[in-house]
């Protein structure tokens, strides 16, 4: 290929029009000039999953979760795309501290804050009011007053209760280790503690259902597994539709109604959406399509996020090296978590040495179409976390870039 237009899409012409070219020939014929790696979101992709979270959302607004798009210009391209989204859900204080300074959004900081000198800049800042604060145990309030909080400059906050499936009696407990919040007892008890301390503003609460959102249900080739986990799925639904209306009526008693009750993911939203006490749900990794959504069955998103390395090696018949590539996803070490070749078609990873820091080695009958100098283009597992690794993004539309934006990282940030 060596970036040359008239090689690409096989015998398909490129100055056709766009719409009729697939993706992978939109790529190609889009970034022809530029030199690998790089990363480029493909806003037709993106549009098209934007008008599928709306959908599935059925009218609950969705709060944009800013982790799994990490830039800023994505960021407000949806925001601003229609009522369908509202607020923000940033991964930490200082990312929403920074984020309130460009965007007029609500922002919920989804994990707890004990650090003393970004809630000492919350508690002073003009954003203040606009930012609330995930808290699910006292010494998070005890830090929360340390920093300067008052009754005359409440902090916001918004408790996190567990949703996770407890089976045996609760010996045996499925979905992420969150907060130790389970019972509606246990969230009246710690409601009670925090509406006790005039330096806070309780306005919400939130629980996450990983174990629904988060984990495949139709992983490839494992049909038995597939089985389990759709058991399991479906019980906790169940159970946790009845145990979520009981922990918001327990808070609610003490509070009155809340400003929010947030709920789910891009996995989860038909099933949060259901539950009428729940006011919002959150989504974002929906957006770009990544990898581990392949495996879901209730949904399918368009691929939208990619990253292009360049050829550099041939070590022999059926193989090339690439530079770079050991972008890694977040979560259990397994296959799983490994970007996935996607353009050519035919190349997979080699297992005995993954995607490396330096050169990742790619195996299959079309390493021998690729010369020194073309590019692979490659599939992060998740979403955001993508753009850790580059500074800026190419958007493409049809076949050509129409902007390059800067990621977090380009805007020389890394929050976490």
């Amino acid at each position: 290929m060596n970036g040359a237009p008239e090689t690409l899409a096989g015998a398909r012409r490129l100055d056709e029009p766009s719409g009729q070219l697939d993706q992978h020939a939109r790529l190609e014929h889009a970034c022809a000039e530029l030199d690998a790696p790089f990363a480029v979101v493909d806003l037709d992709a993106l549009e098209h999953n934007r008008q599928e979270l709306v959908r599935r959302a059925a009218g609950t607004p969705v709060r944009l979760a800013s982790k799994s798009i990490r830039c800023r210009a994505l960021l407000r391209r949806v925001l601003e795309s229609g009522p369908a989204f509202r607020g923000v859900l940033a991964l930490t204080l200082p990312e929403a501290l920074w984020l309130a300074e460009t965007a007029p959004e609500e922002i919920l900081v989804a994990y707890p804050t004990v650090a003393s000198g970004s809630l000492g800049q919350l508690v002073s800042s003009v954003h203040r009011e606009r930012i609330t604060l995930m808290i699910d145990c006292p010494a998070q309030l005890d830090a929360i007053e340390r920093a300067g909080a008052d009754s005359r400059r409440p902090v916001r906050v918004c408790i996190e209760a567990d949703a996770g499936l407890w089976l045996l009696q609760g010996r045996l407990r499925i979905g992420a280790r969150r907060s130790p919040l389970h019972t509606p007892e246990q969230l009246t008890a710690f409601a009670s503690e925090v509406l006790r301390r005039p330096y806070l503003e309780l306005v919400g609460l939130m629980s996450y259902e990983s174990q629904i959102a988060g984990v495949a249900d139709r992983p490839a080739g494992r049909p038995v597994r597939a089985l389990v986990i759709r058991a399991m799925q479906r019980r906790s639904r169940r159970e946790l539709a009845v145990r979520r209306a009981a922990q918001v009526a327990a808070v609610e008693r003490l509070t009155g109604p809340l400003q929010f009750v947030n709920a789910g993911g891009t996995g989860s939203i038909e099933s949060s959406v259901a539950e009428p006490h729940v006011t919002e749900v959150s989504a974002g990794s929906g957006l770009y399509g990544p990898a581990l959504f392949d495996e879901y069955s209730a949904f399918t998103p368009r691929a939208a996020a990619f990253f292009a390395l360049p050829v550099v090696r041939r070590p022999g018949p059926g193989v090339v090296t690439v530079l770079g590539g050991g972008y890694l996803a977040s979560g259990p070490a397994d296959p799983s978590r490994l970007p996935r070749p996607v353009h050519p078609e035919g190349l997979t990873l080699d297992p005995r040495e993954g995607a490396g820091e330096a050169q990742t080695p790619l195996l299959g009958g079309a390493a021998d179409t690729l010369a020194i100098g073309d590019r692979v283009w490659l599939r992060h597992a998740k979403a955001g976390e993508l753009c850790e690794h580059f500074e800026n993004l190419h958007l493409i539309s049809g076949a050509s870039i129409v902007e390059v934006v800067p990621t977090y990282r380009g805007e020389g940030h890394c929050f976490l």
